[in-house]
């Protein structure tokens, strides 16, 4: 792909983000690429491949989404970008000027996401990859919800740590913390409080905080909380709010 891209657009400058995203793993790409989009320079453009219906019909999509451009499959996996940045303009890539000459049934990453990230690179108008869409395919990443004192959400990823990576932001918990001290349980396990840094519990105890996407992580310092624990994504975390404590 990187080859491909050079030939069109020789100065580009190549950063890959991961490729330990588990094989077909569309919500996890989703949110991995939302984690590190806005700390990259306005007129990156990001080219994100994980694409189990490769060679079907799904479509293929480049949009233009806050300061950056994007090209990837229309299965889901920028929606969580999108959250972030609503898409001024989104296009199905039709234009084969824009693709190699043959198109492989099983690599359309480097036939046809790479060369069209790259023409974009290179200065090329997003309209002139393709056909303007109104609709978009999505993935469920679910949003954490609030009840009284009480906040319920789910482990969303797992980082390479074995951190468990909760759909609960720091901006919603803030909301109920005035309600009084925070108690933590995940899949029906009750943890002690949130602390700021990993170095205020002893190695190897398990605790909560917020991690730098700014989402509440369930991490054992100097350990991996997904392997203690035996939890991944989906895992449910409640948090409720004491006014006693």
């Amino acid at each position: 792909m990187r080859g491909v891209a050079l030939g069109i657009c020789p100065d580009a400058t190549f950063v890959a983000i991961t490729h330990e995203i588990v094989p077909q793993d569309i919500v996890g790409g989703a949110l991995e690429l939302a984690a590190a989009v806005k700390y990259f320079p306005a007129g990156t453009v990001f080219l994100a491949v994980v694409d189990p219906g490769v060679g079907s019909m799904r479509r293929a999509i480049a949009a233009e989404a806050g300061p950056y451009m994007f090209v990837a499959p229309d299965n889901g996996l920028l929606t969580m970008v999108f959250r972030q940045f609503a898409p001024a303009r989104i296009v199905e890539l039709t234009e084969r000027a824009y693709a190699l000459p043959a198109i492989s049934r099983t690599f359309e990453g480097r036939d046809r996401f790479a060369p069209a990230a790259a023409w974009l690179a290179k200065g090329t108008p997003l309209t002139s990859l393709g056909q303007i869409l109104t609709d978009w395919q999505k993935v469920d990443v679910p949003a954490p919800t609030m009840e009284g004192a009480q906040l319920a959400g789910v482990v969303v990823r797992v980082d390479r740590f074995g951190n468990l990576v909760t759909n609960i932001d720091r901006q919603t918990f803030d909301r109920l913390a005035s309600s009084g001290a925070a108690r933590i349980a995940i899949a029906y396990r009750h943890l002690i409080s949130v602390v700021s840094t990993y170095a205020e519990v002893e190695p190897g105890a398990l605790c909560a905080l917020f991690g730098s996407t700014d989402h509440l992580e369930i991490a054992i310092a100097g350990g991996s909380a997904a392997e203690r624990l035996g939890l991944t994504r989906g895992a449910p975390v409640v948090v409720r709010f004491d006014a006693s404590a």
